[in-house]
C-alpha cells in the first residue's frame, strides 16, 4: 500500500490541517463570510462557462452565479437544440443577456470552462471540446471519469490549460438546496474533495478552492483526479449504488422466505431499515454507533451478519476497484451509450418489491419508524467496510475514504432514497451510475443469497471479519469528519 501524500498552497483562503486516525490532511473551511474573497480566488477569470444541465449542471451554475453576483459571468451552455434550454431559462439564464448559449461558442469565450456534460458524452466530443478551448483556459471537471477514459486510449489533456476538479459528495440537487438553505444557515452545504491536475496559469488552486467555496462546500479536501474517479467509479458501484441496491432486494427476498413476513414488513426491515435508522445512526456517531446502540443478543446477531457480509463485499469491490482501474469499467460505459439509443435502459420500480415500497412510503406517517434490524444493520456494514478496507490498500487519503464510503451513503444518498425510494435513485441517477447499478447490484444480491446467508444457516459463520471491526482505524476517522459534518442535514423536496 503506498499512502497518497498531498498537501497544497493558497494566501486566498485559509488552510487548516486535521488529524484523520494516524495521518494529517490539509482542508480548507468554507461559508459565505468567505465569499468576498472570491473575486480575488478567480482572478483573471471574466466568464465562467457551465456546460451542461444534467445532475450538478443546474445547481452549480445557479449556485456559482448567486455567489460570484457581479465580479465574474457565469454562462450556461448548452447543445444546439437541447431540451434543457427551456429549463436553463427558467433558472434565470437567458440568450438576451449572454448567460445563456450553445455550448461550443461558451466554451471558446469562456476563461474558466466547468465541463459537467455526461460521461459518455465527454468521452464522445472531448476532440471538439479541447480545440474549443482557448490557450490558458481552466477546465473544471466534477468527476474524473473523462481522465480515466482518456488514459485507457493513451491520450492526454492539452498541456496548454489548467485542469482541476472539484466534485460534491451529494447529487446536484441537494448542491442547491442546502445552498439555498446556507441563506439561512451559514455552512449549510454539502462537502467537496478537489484536485488540480494541472497547473499551467499558476492560479490552479486558487480557482479549483474559490469554485468549491462558491459552490457552498463547507469543507473541501484534497485528492487527486485519478484517485477521485477510482474511489467514485468504484464506490458507486459497490454499496453507494449497486451495493445497497443488491443487499435490500437478497434482504428483502429472505425476510419473505426465512421469517415469514409479509411483503410490508420485509420492506420495512430491509430497504427502510439501511435507508432510515441505520443511516441515521451512522450519520451521527459512525459504524461503531450501530453496534453500540445494540443490546446483547442483537450485538450477536449483528456480529454474525457483518462476518458474513464482509467476504462478500470484499470480493466484489476489489473486482470493481480492479475493473475501473484497468479501464474496463469505463470503456463499458462508452460502449453501452453506444447502444443506448437501440436499447434504452429499463425501469426497475414496477417490480413488486419497490411497488410494495410505494405503500410503504406513503403508510409513514400511521405506522411509525422503521425498525433497526441488527441482521440488516450487519449485512450493510459489513460490506460497507469491505470497501473502506478496498480503498484503504489502494491507499486513498482517509477523507476521501470516509466520504465514498460512509459519508456520502449516510448523509445524501440514501435520506434520498429513504424520500423517494432506491428504485427511483436507480432508475434517475447518472447513465454511468445506472449502468453500474444494473451490472452490479446483482452480483451483490446473487453472492449475499448463495453465499452468506446459507453460512448464517449453516452456523458457519467465520468471526474474524467482526474480530476487527471494534479497533478499525474508520471509528476515528468518522469520528473527527463528523465535527466537519455540515450545520444541516440534506434536504429532499
Amino acid at each position: 500500500m503506498t499512502v497518497q501524500s498531498l498537501d497544497f498552497d493558497t494566501i486566498v483562503f485559509d488552510k487548516e490541517y486535521v488529524t484523520l486516525g494516524d495521518r494529517r490532511e490539509a482542508i480548507v473551511r468554507g461559508g459565505r463570510h468567505l465569499f468576498d474573497r472570491l473575486p480575488t480566488a478567480f482572478e483573471g477569470v471574466r466568464q465562467l462557462g457551465v456546460i451542461g444541465w444534467g445532475s450538478q449542471g443546474p445547481a452549480q451554475a445557479q449556485n456559482l452565479r448567486d455567489s460570484l453576483g457581479d465580479a465574474v459571468k457565469v454562462v450556461v451552455g448548452l447543445r444546439s437544440g437541447s431540451r434543457s434550454f427551456e429549463a436553463a431559462r427558467a433558472a434565470g439564464f437567458s440568450e438576451q443577456d449572454g448567460t445563456l448559449g450553445e455550448m461550443f461558442e461558451v466554451i471558446a469565450e469562456s476563461d474558466m470552462v466547468l465541463l459537467l456534460i455526461s460521461d459518455a458524452a465527454q468521452a464522445e466530443l472531448y476532440h471538439e471540446i479541447f480545440a474549443a478551448l482557448r490557450p490558458g483556459t481552466t477546465l473544471g471537471l466534477s468527476h474524473g471519469f473523462l481522465l480515466g477514459h482518456l488514459t485507457y486510449i493513451g491520450e492526454t489533456f492539452p498541456a496548454d490549460i489548467d485542469v482541476i476538479a472539484v466534485c460534491p459528495k451529494g447529487m446536484g440537487p441537494s448542491v442547491r438546496a442546502l445552498y439555498v438553505q446556507g441563506v439561512a444557515v451559514n455552512g449549510a452545504g454539502i462537502n467537496a474533495s478537489f484536485a488540480v491536475e494541472q497547473d499551467v496559469t499558476g492560479r490552479a488552486v486558487e480557482r479549483a478552492l474559490g469554485w468549491s467555496v462558491a459552490l457552498g462546500a463547507p469543507y473541501s479536501f484534497q485528492t487527486t483526479l485519478k484517485s477521485e474517479y477510482l474511489s467514485d467509479l468504484s464506490g458507486e458501484r459497490a454499496v453507494l449504488l449497486a451495493g445497497v441496491h443488491g443487499i435490500v432486494e437478497s434482504l428483502y427476498r429472505r425476510y419473505r422466505d426465512h421469517r415469514a413476513m409479509s411483503d410490508m414488513d420485509a420492506f420495512r426491515h430491509s430497504v427502510e431499515a439501511v435507508t432510515g435508522p441505520v443511516s441515521r445512526i451512522i450519520s451521527e456517531n459512525g459504524l461503531i454507533g450501530i453496534y453500540e446502540s445494540l443490546d446483547d443478543e442483537a450485538r450477536s446477531i449483528f456480529a454474525e451478519a457483518y462476518s458474513a457480509a464482509y467476504p462478500v463485499g470484499l470480493e466484489l469491490t476489489a473486482e470493481i476497484y480492479d475493473e475501473v482501474a484497468s479501464g474496463n469499467e469505463i470503456r463499458s460505459v462508452i460502449l453501452a451509450g453506444k447502444r443506448l439509443d437501440r436499447f434504452p435502459m429499463g425501469r426497475i420500480d414496477q417490480a413488486d418489491m419497490w411497488q410494495t415500497g410505494q405503500r410503504v412510503r406513503a403508510e409513514r406517517a400511521t405506522d411509525g419508524a422503521a425498525p433497526l434490524d441488527p441482521f440488516t444493520a450487519g449485512i450493510f456494514c459489513g460490506v460497507m467496510m469491505a470497501q473502506v478496507d478496498v480503498l484503504l490498500e489502494q491507499g486513498h487519503p482517509y477523507s476521501e475514504i470516509a466520504n465514498e464510503s460512509v459519508i456520502e451513503a449516510v448523509d445524501s444518498l440514501n435520506p434520498y432514497m429513504h424520500a423517494r425510494g432506491v428504485a427511483y435513485m436507480v432508475d434517475n441517477c447518472s447513465t454511468t451510475a445506472r449502468l453500474g447499478a444494473r451490472k452490479w447490484a446483482p452480483r451483490f444480491d446473487y453472492l449475499l443469497t448463495q453465499q452468506s446467508y446459507p453460512a448464517v444457516d449453516d452456523k458457519a459463520v467465520d468471526p474474524i471479519p467482526f474480530a476487527a471491526f471494534q479497533d478499525h482505524v474508520i471509528h476515528d476517522v468518522l469520528k473527527a469528519c463528523s465535527q466537519m459534518r455540515p450545520s444541516v442535514s440534506i434536504f429532499v423536496e
